[in-house]
């Protein structure tokens, strides 16, 4: 595993120097292209552009949900790929953390307006403001904390524990001060949490999979790679880098279907019990997106079309072309629905 960080670490540099040369010609092509006249040939385009494989699910009113999916679940042993297959959500995991966060404030165990001071005292004069950061600041990434993913070679070598990374940015000057300003930032959610857990007093992953997955029957979700059969999993790839990155740990896993059914339960607000919905709509968003390493995904409700729409793709770069590469493929597929709809 450390030879497998020297040699990402190396490739990051190496991968970069060409995709300035290159890449930013191909945003041009797969913006002006003729627009395909489905979604399918829309991903078998995105294919020729580049990546190794994606996956799309589409759940429109009206009709029946689609599964759509095209190039690589494993390219060295040329496994196609399964619409079905699990995926790295990444930051998507987000939604799930500020519905979490939203019931227990309904039940009266988190307060939006108290502070990481009140709930976790031992950070006092190690992280700045501390005592005026509330638990809304931090779910809406208000708070000025430094992001601890931001850390010079972060992706290279990534932490392992919640101490790992926390200590990535403690005694580190704010960003901004709390309120003032806005920035993504993970240590909100990191913190976010440990919150959760300590108040819990167990993994507040089994908390979402009580209150969120059971009642919706979403059996393709966990929380962890240890949580799944691997060869379920779609590999992951950073152009430049030898491996595949599958095995990496990462968080949370879900099949497209599985978010987009959480996506549109969070939107109609079926998952929410009385006045949980209220509470959610004034702290966090209604969709998202994520990234890590050789795994970008995009979660998005789209009101015009009553559609629901997640996009999987396993192909990854230093220099986030292909995530401005994915956006544009995904402005094309809402486009392709858009037509299909006149």
């Amino acid at each position: 595993m450390k030879q497998k960080k020297v040699i990402f670490r190396i490739v990051l540099i190496g991968a970069t120097v060409v995709s300035l040369f290159f890449v930013p010609w191909l945003l041009v092509k797969a913006w002006v292209l003729p627009l395909p006249d489905t979604v399918q040939e829309q991903l078998d385009e995105a294919i020729e552009h580049g990546f190794d494989g994606v996956i799309v699910y589409v759940d429109q009113s009206g009709k029946p949900p689609r599964y759509l999916a095209s190039g690589w679940h494993d390219r060295e042993t040329k496994i196609p790929a399964n619409p079905h297959a699990l995926f790295k959500i990444a930051s998507i995991s987000k939604l799930y953390d500020a519905v979490a966060v939203t019931k227990l404030v309904s039940d009266g165990r988190l307060s939006l307006d108290k502070t990481i001071a009140d709930y976790l005292p031992e950070l006092v004069g190690r992280i700045e403001n501390v005592d005026k950061i509330s638990l809304r600041l931090m779910i809406q990434h208000r708070s000025g904390i430094p992001n601890f993913t931001d850390t010079p070679n972060f992706w290279g070598a990534p932490t392992e524990t919640f101490e790992e990374s926390l200590a990535l940015i403690l005694d580190k000057p704010a960003n901004f001060e709390p309120g003032t300003d806005y920035e993504y930032c993970n240590t909100n959610y990191l913190l976010l949490n440990k919150i959760m857990d300590d108040i819990l007093g167990y993994d507040n992953f089994l908390f979402i999979q009580e209150t969120i997955l059971t009642p919706l029957n979403l059996n393709n979700t966990f929380g962890s790679l240890n949580d799944v059969n691997l060869d379920d999993v779609m590999s992951g790839y950073h152009v430049g880098h030898p491996y595949d990155l599958k095995a990496d740990e990462h968080g949370m896993l879900a099949t497209a279907e599985d978010v987009g059914t959480f996506l549109r339960a969070l939107k109609e607000g079926s998952l929410f019990e009385p006045g949980e919905q209220e509470i959610y709509s004034s702290i966090y968003v209604y969709e998202h997106a994520g990234w890590v390493p050789g795994y970008q995904s995009f979660a998005a409700y789209h009101e015009d079309l009553d559609a629901v729409v997640v996009e999987f793709y396993n192909t990854t770069d230093p220099e986030l072309y292909n995530w401005n590469l994915s956006e544009i493929i995904n402005n094309r597929i809402v486009k392709i629905l858009e037509r299909q709809v006149e």
